[in-house]
């Protein structure tokens, strides 16, 4: 096997074992038997567990990310983008691998390099849609960043309350939920906004 489809192979079989066991109990031992290859040739791959670990964390994080900027970038209308980019969280934590718990529920966030990456998420999807409140708005950098990153903490802590506690309500009406709430706080600031309209709901 190739050495790219080789390692995309670790990673999947290993994002299994770490979000069914967290980091600290999963073992390199389980991982290189549910790839179905011997401990040495996942350790030419990765030189230890760590370094596993980061590489799906790197991968999940980047996936996040793409995605949220997309959401921005698939229209000028920003209550589409509110809607679009609240629909990103949703998406991610309904994803069935469940990638989402190494972001959002890691076992290691006292380790530097794994905080380090959990916090890009947050960093990088707020910095993205604070340029877009920024253009609307003409808010200064610091209270564009603040609203953006009150954004994101909304539509990943509401996403991960959802899939735990759902009662009968579906993605898309929980998602459209937290979204328009979203939108009738972003709206209310002064300053022209492409796509606004006051009497949207």
């Amino acid at each position: 096997m190739p050495r790219t489809e080789r390692r995309t192979q670790l990673l999947e079989s290993a994002l299994g074992v770490f979000v069914a066991q967290g980091y600290h109990a999963a073992a390199m031992d389980e991982i290189a038997d549910r790839a179905g290859v011997s401990k040495p040739v996942l350790y030419q791959h990765f030189p230890g567990k760590l370094e596993l670990y980061l590489a799906l964390l790197d991968q999940s994080c980047d996936t996040i990310i793409d995605a949220t900027r997309e959401a921005l970038d698939s229209t000028d209308d920003n209550k589409q983008r509110v809607d679009a980019t609240v629909q990103v969280f949703y998406d991610y934590v309904s994803d069935a691998h469940g990638a989402f718990r190494l972001v959002f529920e890691s076992d290691l966030t006292n380790e530097p390099a794994v905080r380090e990456r959990l916090e890009r998420v947050t960093t990088e999807c707020a910095a993205d849609i604070a340029t877009v409140i920024q253009e609307d708005t003409g808010l200064p950098d610091t209270q564009s960043r603040l609203l953006a990153v009150s954004l994101v903490g909304m539509a990943q802590v509401s996403a991960r309350f959802w899939l735990d506690d759902r009662r009968g309500l579906s993605q898309q009406d929980a998602a459209t939920l937290v979204s328009r709430l979203a939108w009738r706080g972003v709206r209310g600031f002064p300053g022209p906004t492409s796509g606004r309209d006051e009497h949207q709901p």
